[in-house]
């Protein structure tokens, strides 16, 4: 029983080769390099960190780069759970074996930090204006992207459902962020 169970994960891992190497061999075939949707996909990357290291309030940098990162996981998590499950994908990836790579690591990550960073700053409602944020990144941006063929989604999926998604990586975002900011409060030594 148990090496017919093995048998089976190894087939299925070896399915999962082979699904990424057709991948791959889509995005070498159609020479996605060369094409002005790949060029954008890179640009979605690289923009919004240039625009960060000059936008970055450099006093917080640690706080805000911790926040960033935790929705960069999060948001990660969030992008490979529907991936796998063929709710969602990007058809023009940058590097073909990461394909939301320009939008879960950096333009995504970094328009929740900045907008962060300006409600820290102005003393504004957090969750309103992130709200606002996931509301624009799901039913603007999402559009438009998959207008350009950039993004496509499957099956019952809607920009609803991204809108939740957005929801919940701010909400888990925002309460990791306040778990360390606490516990380094307490713990920290004067």
């Amino acid at each position: 029983m148990e090496k017919s169970r093995i048998e089976q994960f190894d087939e299925i891992v070896k399915m999962r080769q082979e699904s990424q190497q057709a991948l791959n061999q889509y995005w070498l075939d159609n020479a996605l390099y060369t094409s002005f949707e790949y060029w954008m996909m890179v640009s979605f990357l690289l923009v919004p960190l240039i625009i960060l290291f000059f936008k970055i309030d450099k006093s917080k940098i640690f706080f805000m780069g911790f926040f960033g990162y935790s929705i960069h996981v999060l948001f990660g998590l969030v992008d490979t759970f529907s991936k796998n499950t063929g709710l969602l994908n990007y058809p023009f990836p940058v590097i073909p074996t990461i394909p939301g790579l320009s939008l879960e690591t950096s333009l995504v990550p970094v328009t929740f930090m900045l907008v962060y960073q300006w409600t820290l700053n102005h003393q504004k409602n957090y969750y309103l204006y992130m709200g606002l944020t996931a509301a624009i990144l799901a039913f603007a941006f999402k559009p438009f992207i998959t207008a350009l063929g950039l993004f496509k989604l499957y099956g019952n999926s809607t920009y609803y459902h991204l809108f939740f998604g957005y929801i919940l990586i701010i909400l888990g975002a925002k309460l990791i962020t306040n778990i360390f900011l606490w516990t380094e409060k307490k713990y920290r030594k004067t």
